[in-house]
């Protein structure tokens, strides 16, 4: 898949989720808003609540893609077997897509009204998909091969291109301007202290400052407008991946704790969410079958 192809397919997807969530507000907003005592009496409590042939149904089509979104993730990481079907960080996509608009659904299924040990399946689900954002993206600061395997330290160091030569090589710099470059590029290198935000905010500021130095100073030579983007390019390239090899090892144990508050929440939602259909089942309530 191409990265225009990618584009449309994450676009639709994210399309789907949108506009599925508008139409479902602007549809009930009217009933939704009644208070519960009077929900009877609405002219759309029949087809809305979590009973009725719509409510119910976006109950059954939530789960089913919840479950669909985790299993086949979770297949699809740990057999090798299914490798060849797809790149990983596509299937990812996909169980964000599933995993978010389930939980939509679901939640419109309730009709808004929580209570007993159903709620406690909903707010695990809230905090399934709220980690769910925050893995998302520690996932993405880990470099990744296009298969979505982890890539080590020395092989992010790899990636790393001689700058210096290129620069030499290929664009003929004089030694004053590719020493002012290559200490724009230095300056920032050393360790940061403080928090995660801070050493972020700092590290921002230090590559914006760089790259604004060699934008300066790289108009002044000879180079052309083209051949300039590309300086700027490489620059720039060099900078991110500076900072992917400064934080990997926190993200990598970022990655670990948060399996660790992420899982749970999904195997206490998965559970009463299986007790809640085994109990309406043996109480008699069917959908349109």
């Amino acid at each position: 898949m191409n990265k225009t192809a990618h584009f449309i397919y994450v676009s639709v997807l994210i399309a789907i989720i949108v506009i599925t969530t508008i139409v479902l507000i602007f549809w009930g907003a009217s009933y939704y808003q009644t208070e519960l005592t009077e929900r009877f009496y609405h002219s759309n409590h029949k087809i809305l609540k979590p009973s009725g042939p719509v409510g119910h149904g976006l109950g059954i089509i939530g789960t089913l893609m919840i479950i669909i979104g985790v299993g086949g993730y979770m297949l699809r990481k740990r057999y090798r077997s299914l490798g060849r079907i797809g790149i990983l960080k596509h299937w990812l996509e996909f169980h964000i897509f599933l995993c978010t608009l389930g939980p939509i659904l679901i939640l419109f299924h309730t009709a808004f009204k929580f209570g007993g040990i159903v709620s406690i399946s909903f707010w695990s689900m809230v905090a399934v998909v709220l980690s769910g954002v925050i893995g998302r993206f520690i996932y993405i600061q880990i470099p990744r091969t296009i298969q979505g395997r982890e890539l080590s330290l020395k092989e992010v160091q790899e990636m790393k291109t001689d700058i210096g030569t290129v620069l030499k090589n290929s664009y003929q710099l004089d030694e004053k301007l590719h020493t002012v470059i290559a200490h724009s590029l230095n300056t920032n290198r050393g360790p940061i202290q403080g928090g995660y935000l801070k050493r972020e905010l700092l590290r921002s500021t230090q590559n914006r400052m760089a790259v604004n130095k060699v934008k300066s100073v790289v108009r002044l030579s000879h180079l052309s407008k083209k051949e300039t983007r590309q300086v700027l390019k490489l620059v720039k390239n060099e900078l991110r991946l500076n900072g992917k090899i400064d934080r990997l090892t926190t993200m990598q144990n970022l990655f670990k704790y948060w399996h660790v508050a992420h899982l749970p929440f999904a195997l206490i939602m998965l559970i009463i969410m299986v007790i809640h259909v085994i109990v309406t089942l043996t109480l008699g309530y069917k959908w349109i079958f």
